[in-house]
C-alpha cells in the first residue's frame, strides 16, 4: 500500500469514526448539520459579491458546495474507502494529489464542525451559538490548516485547468472511473475544472478567500464572548469594533 493510499484512507477513517459518534449520541447529528448549514449562510454573505458575477458564480458554489457546505459526503466516501487503492492507480499524479489534499480538508472540517456541535445546547444555531461554540472549541492552528487545505484544493484545480492534456485525461477517465465505482469522483474533479477554467482570474478569486477566511477566522477569536452570550436567543451579536466582513447575523 502506498503512502497516498494509507493516508487518504486514515482520513475517511477518520470521518466515519465521527458519524459513528454522532449516531450514537442523540440530537449530536442535528447539530452537527445546523453548525454546518449556518456555515453555509456565511459562506454566501461573505461572497455575495463574487456570486453575483456571472463568471464567478459557479466557482463560489463549487467552493461552497463541494468544499465548505452541508452536502451529505457519505457516497463520496464510501467511493472513496472503495477503491483507494485503484484510484491512486488509475488517476494521473496531480489529481491523486490533489483527491489527497481534499481528504485532509474533509477529514479536518468534520472534526472542527464535530466538535462545535458538541458545545452548542441545541441544533437551533445563530451568530451567539456560533461564536461560542468557536471559542470554545480553539484551535487556532488548525483553523489556519483548514484555510490553507481549501486555498491548496482550489489552487491545485486552478492550475489543472491550464493544462489542457490534464483536462483531456479526465474526460478520457469516465468510462474506467465509472466502471471503477468512481463515479461520484469523477464528477467532482469534472466540476471543478470546468468551475475554475469559467474564473476570468482564478487567483484573484484563492487571495479572496485567502484574505477574507483568515479576516473571519481571526474576528471570532476576538469577538467578547461575554457581549455575546446574554442575547444568546437572538440571531445578531453586537460588538462596538468594526468587522471588515459585515456582522454575522
Amino acid at each position: 500500500m502506498s503512502t497516498r493510499t494509507a493516508t487518504i484512507l486514515a482520513h475517511l477513517s477518520t470521518v466515519q469514526s465521527l458519524r459513528l459518534a454522532e449516531t450514537r449520541q442523540p440530537g449530536l447529528a442535528a447539530r452537527v448539520a445546523a453548525i454546518k448549514r449556518y456555515q453555509g449562510r456565511r459562506f454566501e454573505r461573505t461572497y455575495a459579491d463574487w456570486i453575483a458575477n456571472p463568471r464567478a458564480a459557479r466557482a463560489c458554489r463549487f467552493f461552497l458546495d463541494e468544499l465548505y457546505g452541508a452536502k451529505d459526503f457519505s457516497r463520496r466516501d464510501t467511493e472513496f474507502a472503495r477503491v483507494v487503492p485503484t484510484l491512486t492507480r488509475l488517476f494521473p499524479d496531480e489529481l491523486s494529489a490533489t483527491i489527497e489534499s481534499l481528504g485532509a480538508l474533509h477529514a479536518l472540517s468534520e472534526t472542527l464542525d464535530h466538535t462545535m456541535a458538541t458545545q452548542v445546547p441545541t441544533h437551533e444555531v445563530g451568530a451567539a451559538e456560533y461564536v461560542a461554540a468557536w471559542q470554545a472549541t480553539g484551535q487556532p492552528a488548525q483553523r489556519e490548516r483548514q484555510i490553507d487545505l481549501m486555498l491548496q484544493v482550489g489552487g491545485a484545480l486552478a492550475t489543472h485547468t491550464r493544462r489542457p492534456m490534464l483536462k483531456r485525461m479526465l474526460k478520457l477517465m469516465r468510462t474506467p472511473a465509472a466502471a471503477a465505482g468512481l463515479a461520484t469522483l469523477q464528477s467532482f474533479l469534472e466540476e471543478g475544472f470546468e468551475s475554475f477554467a469559467s474564473l476570468p482570474d482564478a487567483d484573484a478569486f484563492l487571495r479572496s478567500v485567502h484574505d477574507r477566511e483568515t479576516q473571519l477566522c481571526l474576528r471570532l477569536f476576538e469577538v467578547d464572548v461575554d457581549r455575546v452570550m446574554p442575547g444568546l436567543s437572538s440571531s445578531r451579536m453586537h460588538d462596538s469594533r468594526p468587522d471588515p466582513l459585515g456582522q454575522l447575523p
